[in-house]
């Protein structure tokens, strides 16, 4: 089953480089993902497409009106009835690892808002099913959070990468705060830079348990 994705956003442009290189260009090369863009613009109200205003009570900078906004996320709906709809807010949950699988798994398809200029109208989070947060720090938009949560989840579909292990043993499995073991090729030696012996044994039982100490370090 193919994921869909649909990304309502003032900057589609945006997304061309990372969504079709690598990874994320192979999964929709497979037909494993499929990624759309909508233009907030074409919601837009008036002969001008304006699409924010200033907000009640006073305050420096723009929102974005509620009407495009729910205009868009009606015409995404139309074509994905079942999708999840997700926002980027400072107040959302923190994403990680255990939502990523779980949005993977999960067989409906994903409508990603990103938000821009001083944030949006709050009415519109009525028809917004999930809000998250990737970090304590401000962006100047939702994009680069909508192309954290594509990457993600894309990448843990199957089919997409190539061991079947490849996920289990990467950093932040079940959200615990272990991190990936320290991993080596050639050459040896690297400008007076060894790599481990245990590596070199062929002891694999060794190795494993080197693995397991290195990553629970942190």
């Amino acid at each position: 089953m193919t994921k869909k994705i649909q990304v309502i956003t003032l900057f589609p442009e945006m997304f061309e480089g990372v969504l079709g290189n690598s990874m994320l260009w192979k999964a929709k090369d497979r037909g494993i993902a499929e990624y759309s863009f909508i233009n907030l613009r074409d919601y837009g109200l008036g002969p001008r497409k304006q699409v924010d205003d200033t907000p009640y009570g006073g305050g420096d900078g723009m929102l974005l009106k509620p009407e495009p906004l729910l205009a868009a996320i009606e015409y995404a709906k139309s074509q994905d009835p079942g999708a999840i709809v997700m926002l980027p807010t400072p107040r959302g949950q923190v994403y990680k690892q255990s939502e990523a699988k779980a949005l993977a798994a999960d067989e409906r398809g994903l409508i990603i808002i990103c938000p821009r200029y001083e944030g949006y109208d709050e009415r519109t989070t009525s028809w917004v099913d999930k809000q998250f947060c990737i970090g304590n720090y401000v962006l100047t938009g939702g994009e680069l959070p909508a192309m954290i949560v594509i990457d993600s989840v894309v990448r843990l579909l199957p089919g997409v990468l190539g061991g079947e292990s490849s996920v289990d043993i990467e950093s932040f499995q079940d959200d615990d705060q272990n991190i990936e073991f320290p991993q080596y090729t050639r050459p040896e030696e690297f400008q007076g830079m060894r790599v481990p012996d245990v590596l070199l044994s062929g002891h694999h039982a060794e190795i494993d348990k080197w693995r397991h100490e290195q990553s629970h370090k942190a």
